[in-house]
């Protein structure tokens, strides 16, 4: 564990105190000793002051004092209900469809705004850990609306390795080429998406192709990318001899919408394709790219993850989601890649498009963290009330953030993940605000790693 850091905020620094200062502590962050930072002890952030959270606060604590005495004001036990435990989140599909929803001159359904991943969306500048862990910063600004405040959690990994520096990638393509793929902006831009992605990627890097409509297909096996010309895995029948990078944007362009969504076929045949094709001491990774319009088969998230269980447990491969289509089946995906090892991300044009498979996609090819949660323990005697303002579908037992068993979520080199708490302090408070832990899951040992 991390060396602690506390400290007395400034009045005027982070607008949060009240009788004196109220400081807002956590654990070091990257496992080397790197500090949060905390109070005045880090730099000035200019924050613009925040606009005042909704009062009702169903599921905030209610002032109950801590059980047993003071003890270390480091090492205190807050009371249960002071306790915000949550999987960690690095989907933006939620901020990515409204716009697209919003362009359109459209409000988006309300089922499908997720406040976390529109502040996600955003990268945040956080202190940056040294070593593979996290570093957690916590800071916030008071609010308009007497008493309350708005505190923000940080969550950064240690940024992209040099390109030579990852472990080769075996990625297995899962294609959505249904009926409703016909439209444009939909498999049209996962066709140039896949091709830019293709040249971007390394020559030790393999991709498996897999496609589905209403029966599923491996159109293209795992083809290792820099392999040359020869009758080697995933060579054509045809008598031609090509090399992999060549196969790979062959077959892409061969893709044509087809009849309906069977995206449980998809789902299970691209894992089985991945088991076969899996690299040793590389990251294997499944891509869905789908408008997640299931209509056939399975189309519930948790009927579909049940059938592959067993190969994302085992072979520890991890789903990306890559959504597209003006009518978007948001809750589908979103389930799919929560409760599957993964996150999600949504395209609704060719820029976005090559940010996504050019840019983000290969830099967070590698995982710094599996089953990642964070805990924030609220102190009893100077908060009154507190909200976690989204995650509803991340939340986690508190008594869980210990039990590794229990799904958190998977990080990425360069990942930043904020959360945002609204919080009334009791009138006169003085003293310290809250402590922030995160744990994980180291994705090599899956050793279990606390800061």
């Amino acid at each position: 564990m991390g060396t602690r850091r506390s400290g007395r905020m400034r009045q005027g620094i982070l607008a949060l105190a009240v009788a004196g200062g109220v400081a807002l502590a956590g654990c070091s962050g990257g496992g080397d000793g790197a500090e949060r930072a905390t109070g005045d002890s880090g730099e000035k952030r200019d924050s613009a002051p925040m606009p005042a959270p909704a009062p009702a606060l169903p599921n905030g604590g209610t002032g109950a004092a801590p059980p047993g005495g003071q003890g270390d004001d480091e090492r205190r036990e807050f009371a249960p209900d002071h306790l915000s435990t949550f999987a960690l989140d690095v989907d933006t599909a939620s901020y990515g469809f409204a716009r697209r929803t919003l362009a359109e001159g459209r409000l988006p359904d309300p089922s499908t705004v997720r406040p976390e991943e529109f502040v996600n969306s955003f990268r945040q500048d956080y202190p940056r850990p040294d070593g593979d862990g996290f570093s957690v910063s916590v800071d916030g600004a008071r609010t308009d609306d007497d008493g309350w405040s708005l505190v923000r959690v940080g969550l950064a990994t240690r940024g992209e390795p040099a390109e030579t520096e990852r472990p080769p990638a075996a990625l297995t393509f899962v294609i959505d080429v249904s009926g409703s793929m016909a439209e444009p902006g939909r498999l049209d831009l996962v066709k140039r998406s896949l091709g830019l992605m293709t040249d971007r990627l390394r020559p030790d890097d393999s991709v498996a192709l897999v496609t589905f409509s209403d029966t599923a297909e491996t159109v293209l096996p795992m083809t290792r990318l820099g392999d040359g010309g020869g009758r080697g895995e995933g060579a054509r029948d045809d008598g031609e001899d090509v090399g992999g990078r060549t196969r790979v944007h062959r077959a892409v362009a061969e893709l044509e919408p087809s009849r309906s969504t069977n995206l449980e076929a998809g789902i299970t045949t691209g894992y089985d394709t991945a088991v076969r094709g899996r690299k040793e001491g590389a990251t294997n990774r499944v891509v869905l790219l789908s408008d997640a319009l299931a209509n056939t088969g399975e189309t519930s998230a948790d009927g579909i993850l049940g059938r592959i269980s067993d190969a994302r447990r085992e072979h520890g491969i991890t789903l990306f989601g890559v959504g597209v289509g003006s009518d978007y089946g948001d809750a589908l995906m979103e389930r799919l890649a929560d409760k599957g090892d993964g996150h999600t991300t949504y395209v609704s044009d060719e820029a976005e498009a090559r940010e996504v498979f050019c840019e983000q996609l290969p830099a967070h090819i590698e995982l710094r963290a599996r089953d990642a949660k964070a805990q924030v323990a609220f102190d009893p005697e100077t908060v009154e009330q507190f909200r976690l303002i989204g995650y509803d579908n991340r939340e986690v037992a508190d008594d869980d953030f210990r039990d590794d068993s229990v799904d958190g979520g998977e990080i990425g080199p360069g990942h930043t993940v904020t959360a945002l708490y609204a919080v009334r302090t009791r009138p006169g408070a003085d003293g310290r605000l809250a402590t922030a832990s995160v744990r994980w899951l180291d994705p090599g040992s899956r050793a279990p790693r606390e800061e």
